[in-house]
C-alpha cells in the first residue's frame, strides 16, 4: 500500500510563491512516475507536472513551464512543487499521484494508482 501526503499549500498573492510537497510512504518503485494535478471548482483534474524516481526525468504542462519546478529527494521519498510567479488561474486544489510501473504517457490522470487527499492553492488577484 502507498500513501501519500501533500503539504505546503494556502493563499498567496498574485506573482507570490509556494511550494508543495507531497510525502510519499510504502512501495515506490524507481520506474513509477510521481506527479502533480490539480482540479478547479468545475473542472476536470488536469496534469501539471511530473518526474521519475530513478533518473528525475521531468515534463510539465505547457500552463505552468518556466514557473512551476517539481524535484524530488529520494532519501526522503518526498516530491517538491515549487510554485513561482503565480496567477490567480493557478487557484485549485493539488493533488500528487504516483503512476502505475513503467507507463507511456505520464501526463494522463489514468497512468496513476495512487492519489494523495489534495491540498488548496489559493492565488488572489
Amino acid at each position: 500500500q502507498v500513501q501519500l501526503v501533500e503539504s505546503g499549500g494556502g493563499l498567496v498573492q498574485a506573482g507570490g510563491s509556494l511550494r508543495l510537497s507531497c510525502a510519499a510512504s510504502g512501495r515506490t518503485f524507481s520506474s513509477c512516475f510521481m506527479g502533480w494535478f490539480r482540479q478547479a471548482p468545475g473542472k476536470d483534474r488536469q496534469f501539471v507536472a511530473t518526474i521519475t524516481w530513478s533518473d528525475g526525468s521531468t515534463y510539465y504542462a505547457d500552463s505552468v513551464k518556466g514557473r512551476f519546478t517539481i524535484s524530488r529527494d529520494n532519501a526522503k521519498n518526498t516530491v517538491y512543487l515549487e510554485m513561482n510567479s503565480l496567477k490567480p488561474e493557478d487557484t485549485a486544489v493539488y493533488y500528487c499521484a504516483r503512476s502505475r510501473t513503467e507507463v507511456p504517457n505520464p501526463r494522463t490522470r489514468l497512468s496513476y494508482d495512487y492519489w494523495g487527499q489534495g491540498i488548496q492553492v489559493t492565488v488572489s488577484s
